[in-house]
């Protein structure tokens, strides 16, 4: 199996791996990076997700080493779908005989696409049992193109299978914990191919963190997301599914037997705070008393951030999140169809408030900039959400990309935009007015007669408008410095990239600074238990 992600950080593939790994105990996890974050100056620049080129040696050396394999799949997102195309090609060019399959995300948003590809097979939904189907069929010699959630090739035509049920809870409980650091796992290092994957590797990606998944669906239906294309194959992607809270504790245990280090946890969820209060109990209760480490939540949704969730959450451990904005025009957000209008960001801003500084590291708040149909209001109507937003508080900043395939591009196209002038990296920002004005707001509210002078020189990304590289880099330091200095308050070292991490928590000084600095609220108790523990209380007089 070939991962092509930004770095080692495919949470899906890793499942996929360890199910595979399952059925056949010989396979192997190879992972493909060309992510160029590592370059300090990249990241100061604003450049930090852009993609180095891979040339036709390296596809070379790739494909020659997984020629000879009886099946190859591969798994990738739509930004490395070239990439995967060009080395399925020189795969097959060698070594005709292997077969090859498509998974991952891109298969699933844009099947029409992959399956132009020189594969066998794309998948086109939930991987585990249906691949556990094929490879039987495959190793008994039975007809398999009859298996759901594939597309299979046969010639010039195309076999296209409907779905399989997603899979349920009960389900989910019995998948095998996701690969994190098994034998067989190598990455690709250009001029040595794929070498076999260490401690290293691990602390250079992840640093003292692991990432992963506990629940899977979104009840959100945004025009810019993939998950739309999950939804429209299945309506029930919407319901959010996870395995039980033993199951996720134990999958954290698993690893720190394996990288005794990891001491903090990132969930990379869509919508983690839109699981119940009762099922988020279970999972804290757990938490504390099993593992205690400090957690992250990404995939916050205004909609689900409720005070009596943050308050149990951040009793277990919880003291980092992560809050989709997007923008602060309403306008926008109907376009994304994001029914989160910014009276509810607002509200959710005072929640996630009321715990910053004092319990959690400053919560990140994403941002969609250069968006080409925004009017100078609309950016306008975002700098002033961010200005009134309890603080304090980060940005993660992305400029728009648009998926293939999504309702998105479609409302983009009938609005005439040319979608191929848009950027083609989320992660590089331009050093436009409005989105210099967004690192000043992350770093520091200005007064208000400043900010209004500021907002005066405020355009539309559309618009023409000198760019500002060299203010553009200071001020993108600045916000970075506030983001370090952020996590140093928290004497928090679990960002640190590399073996500077690892020193630390070999010394001892990360499980002492958890210990003493980290402050954790009481056990908190709801409001409905604290009004039925009075009601008993009160002596009943009878006549």
């Amino acid at each position: 199996m070939v991962c092509l992600e930004d770095g080692i950080t495919s949470c899906g593939f890793r499942k996929m791996a360890a199910y595979v790994g399952r059925l056949n105990p010989e396979t192997e996890a190879w992972y493909i990076s060309t992510n160029r974050f590592r370059s300090l100056r990249n990241h100061f620049s604003g450049k930090f997700g852009d993609k180095a080129e891979l040339g036709d040696d390296e596809i070379d050396e790739i494909a020659q080493q997984l020629a000879g394999n009886d099946l190859v799949g591969f798994s990738s997102m739509t930004g490395y779908a070239d990439l995967t195309r060009r080395i399925v090609g020189r795969l097959r060019t060698l070594d005709p005989s292997t077969y090859i399959v498509w998974g991952g995300i891109h298969p699933i948003i844009h099947p029409e696409d992959a399956v132009t590809a020189d594969v066998d097979a794309i998948c086109t939904g939930e991987g585990e049992f249906a691949f556990e189907e094929l490879h039987a069929k495959l190793n008994a010699g039975h007809d398999h193109t009859d298996i759901q959630n594939f597309w299979f090739k046969q010639g010039s035509e195309v076999v296209r299978n409907d779905f399989l049920p997603l899979m349920t809870p009960d389900d989910m409980d019995t998948l095998p914990f996701p690969q994190y650091g098994a034998p067989g796992e190598r990455i690709y290092n250009v001029g040595e191919g794929f070498v076999p994957m260490g401690r290293r590797d691990y602390l250079l990606n992840f640093s003292l963190e692991y990432q992963t998944v506990w629940s899977i669906g979104c009840p959100f239906h945004c025009s810019f997301c993939g998950n739309t294309k999950f939804i429209a194959n299945d309506p029930s992607y919407k319901r959010v599914r996870h395995p039980s809270a033993r199951y996720i504790v134990d999958e954290i245990k698993s690893v720190q037997r394996r990288f005794p280090f990891v001491s903090r946890v990132s969930f990379h969820d869509d919508s983690f705070m839109a699981i119940p209060y009762r099922e988020l109990e279970q999972f804290a209760e757990l938490w504390q008393a099993e593992l205690g480490v400090p957690f992250t939540v990404y995939g916050v949704i205004p909609n689900y951030v409720k005070k009596e969730k943050f308050d149990i959450l951040t009793w277990a451990g919880m003291n980092r999140v992560r809050m989709g904005i997007q923008s602060g025009s309403q306008q926008i957000l109907d376009f994304y169809k994001r029914p989160t209008p910014p009276a509810r960001i607002m509200e959710a801003g005072e929640v996630i408030g009321s715990f910053s500084g004092v319990y959690h590291i400053p919560p990140a708040y994403d941002i969609i900039v250069d968006n080409p149909i925004e009017t100078r209001q609309d950016v306008v109507d975002t700098l002033e959400l961010l200005y009134a937003i309890a603080r304090p508080y980060t940005l993660f900043i992305y400029s728009l990309k648009i998926i293939p395939n999504t309702e998105l591009e479609r409302a983009m196209a009938e609005r005439g935009v040319d979608l191929d002038g848009i950027s083609s990296s989320y992660a590089v920002i331009p050093p436009r007015y409005a989105n210099l004005l967004l690192y000043v707001l992350a770093v520091w509210r200005p007064p208000r007669w400043l900010f209004e002078r500021l907002l005066k020189r405020v355009r539309a990304s559309a618009e023409p408008q000198p760019l500002h590289p060299r203010l553009g880099m200071l001020m993108r330091s600045a916000y970075l410095a506030k983001r370090a200095v952020d996590h140093l308050r928290f004497m928090d070292f679990s960002v640190l990239p590399g073996r500077t991490g690892y020193v630390l928590w070999r010394i001892g000084l990360v499980g002492v600074c958890q210990r003493r600095f980290t402050k954790r609220p009481p056990r908190p108790v709801r409001e409905k238990q604290r009004r039925s523990e009075v009601a008993a209380r009160i002596p009943v007089i009878e006549d």
